[in-house]
């Protein structure tokens, strides 16, 4: 039986990073109902580490991304926190952390605007990150994605894609494989992967400096 931790690929060690997955309510704009949360630390990362929560939106969730998306329902979350009440728990875990996320521009905005005391030292994006590094295929959807690396997300099946435990660990099964596979370093990951808001272009052969 494969083993549920993940060794932190050597690139990766001695950056704070925290892979998040959010799934919203459908609304315009959407509001957080699910967040998931890997603070990535030591030699290793387990299903253990990823910390979760189920938000109470003030609007309601729409019925099509219940029935399409996530599954998540008004019923689910009718007790549950609201976001002001478990914001500071989540705004501690991510402060100086690099974000992770598979498609992280939409998570960056969403957080960003529910914590707007919050900002990333920089964003990776794994879906970015698939497009640089496996060119050609046919689609890059994390499920694509999890079949064609043939990830392991198995201690957390009793969740499924679009949960945002699930989402977040495939996300990080995800990046250490592209990494390993790819033997890049910190520097190459951030060049292949980072949004470019905060990439700063390499360096230039017979630059001033």
């Amino acid at each position: 039986m494969t083993s549920p931790y993940t060794e932190i690929p050597a690139a990766l060690r001695g950056h704070d990073i925290a892979v998040v997955d959010v799934e919203g309510n459908g609304q315009v704009p959407p509001e957080i109902i699910e967040i998931a949360v890997i603070p990535v630390a030591g030699t290793a990362v387990s299903p253990d580490d990823i910390r979760t929560w189920l938000v109470r939106p003030k609007n309601p969730i729409t019925p099509i991304v219940t029935r399409k998306v996530h599954g998540i329902s008004n019923r689910d979350v009718a007790d549950c926190p609201e976001w002001e009440d478990v914001a500071p728990k989540i705004s501690r875990l991510m402060f100086g952390r690099v974000l992770v996320a598979h498609n992280a521009n939409v998570e960056q905005k969403v957080l960003s605007r529910q914590l707007p005391d919050w900002k990333p030292l920089m964003v990776l994006d794994t879906l970015r990150l698939s497009k640089a590094l496996w060119p050609g295929l046919k689609g890059y959807g994390l499920e694509k994605l999890i079949e064609h690396a043939e990830l392991d997300t198995s201690a957390l099946a009793d969740q499924g894609h679009h949960r945002a435990g699930y989402d977040a660990w495939a996300a990080w099964q995800l990046l250490c494989r592209l990494v390993r596979d790819s033997e890049l370093d910190w520097d190459g990951v951030v060049q292949a992967g980072g949004l470019p808001e905060f990439v700063r272009p390499p360096d230039s052969e017979g630059g001033l400096w």
